[in-house]
C-alpha cells in the first residue's frame, strides 16, 4: 500500500473495530476533511465488507492473479489472522447486472487471494473489504500502477507487461504521453517495455518468470542485437533443461538466473579468451585479453626501461 493511501485508510479505518453483519450492505465513512478544505466540502466513501466470491479480477489488473500462491502470500494470510480482519480495503468498481460479479477489482488481488484462502481454510468469518469508485480504465490503470509499482512482491515482468499492453490500449502508442500520465521518465518506461518484449524463447529460459528482472532485459539486449540466432538456440536448450528439471513446479534443480545469463552470453561472444602475458624488455609486462590490452611495470622502474619496454612493444604491435 502506498504512502499516500496508508495515510487516507488510517483516518477512514481508525475506528473499523468490528466487521458488520452480513445483511448489511456497507458503512459510510468520511475522508479527512482538509481533502477539499477551499471548499469546505467532504467527499463520501463507501466501505464494504462482501464476499470475495462476488468480486473477480479487472481483465487489465496488472497482477497475474493464477501466479498467486499459498506460500506467496503467506505473509499476508499470517497478517489477517494476526488482526482478525483485513486492514486496508481494495479498490474496486461496480460491474453491470448480468456479468456473473458484482464487483470488479482495480487494487487489491493479494489481498482477495488471501481472504479467499482463509474463507477456504476454516476462517469463514474473513469478508473482503473494499472500496467502490468510479473510474475510467485509464484511471484504473494508473491508479494500479501508484499502489503496486513500489511493491517488491508485483515482479517486473508483470509490470512491464502491464504496461506494454497500456501502451496501446489507453496512449496510441505514444511512449512520451504514456510517460508523462505516469510521471516518469521516457527512459526508464522504455526499459520496462524492452523486457515485455523479450522472445519466448529468453523467457521460457528463466526458472520463473517473477524472477526475470528490468536489469536482466538490459544485459540481454545487446546479445540478440549482436548474435540472435546463437543467442535463442541456447536459451531454448537451457528452457529445455528447466522443463526436464520441472523449475516451474518448484521441483528438480533448476539453472539458476546468474548461470542463464552466463550461458547466453558465452553463445553470443564465445568463451572469454585466455590472458596472454609476456615480459618486454625493460621489466614491462604485456597483457592480451581479447581485444584489450594491458601494461604493467613497477613504479621503480627507471625511465631508460620504460622507454625500452615501450619501444619493444611498438615495434612487435606495428610490425603485425
Amino acid at each position: 500500500m502506498s504512502k499516500r493511501h496508508d495515510a487516507i485508510f488510517d483516518d477512514v479505518l481508525k475506528d473499523l473495530s468490528a466487521q458488520p453483519a452480513a445483511d448489511k450492505a456497507g458503512a459510510r465513512f468520511l475522508k479527512r476533511t482538509n481533502a477539499l478544505a477551499d471548499s469546505g466540502e467532504r467527499e463520501e466513501k463507501v466501505l464494504r465488507w462482501v464476499d470475495p466470491a462476488s468480486c473477480v479480477m479487472w481483465a487489465r489488473h496488472n497482477r497475474a492473479y493464477d501466479l498467486l500462491t499459498e506460500d506467496n502470500c503467506r505473509d499476508l494470510i499470517d497478517s489477517l489472522k494476526a488482526q482478525g480482519q483485513q486492514e486496508f480495503p481494495a479498490i474496486v468498481r461496480k460491474l453491470p447486472p448480468g456479468q456473473g460479479a458484482e464487483y470488479e477489482v482495480i487494487c487489491g488481488a493479494r489481498r482477495h487471494f488471501a481472504v479467499s484462502w482463509l474463507r477456504a481454510n476454516n476462517y469463514s468469518q474473513f469478508r473482503y473489504l473494499i472500496e467502490v469508485r468510479d473510474l475510467t480504465d485509464e484511471e484504473a490503470f494508473r491508479l494500479a500502477d501508484i499502489e503496486n509499482r513500489d511493491r517488491a512482491d508485483l515482479s517486473d515482468y508483470e509490470r512491464a507487461c502491464d504496461y506494454l499492453q497500456a501502451l496501446d490500449i489507453y496512449y496510441g502508442g505514444k511512449q512520451k504521453t504514456m510517460a508523462a500520465r505516469l510521471e516518469v521518465s521516457e527512459a526508464w518506461l522504455s526499459r520496462y517495455l524492452h523486457l515485455a518484449r523479450l522472445p519466448k524463447a529468453i523467457l521460457d529460459a528463466f526458472p520463473q518468470l517473477t524472477e526475470i528482472r528490468e536489469l536482466h532485459a538490459r544485459s540481454i539486449r545487446p546479445l540478440l542485437q549482436d548474435a540472435e540466432d546463437k543467442v535463442l538456440a541456447e536459451a531454448a536448450a537451457i528452457a529445455q533443461e528447466q522443463a526436464q528439471a520441472q523449475a516451474r513446479a518448484g521441483q528438480g534443480s533448476p539453472v539458476p538466473v546468474p548461470k542463464v545469463l552466463a550461458r547466453l552470453k558465452a553463445a553470443a561472444y564465445g568463451s572469454k579468451p585466455a590472458a596472454e602475458k609476456q615480459l618486454l624488455a625493460g621489466a614491462l609486462t604485456i597483457e592480451h585479453r581479447g581485444r584489450k590490452v594491458r601494461l604493467e611495470f613497477p613504479d621503480s622502474i627507471s625511465e631508460a626501461d620504460l622507454r625500452a619496454g615501450f619501444e619493444s612493444y611498438l615495434a612487435g604491435h606495428f610490425q603485425k
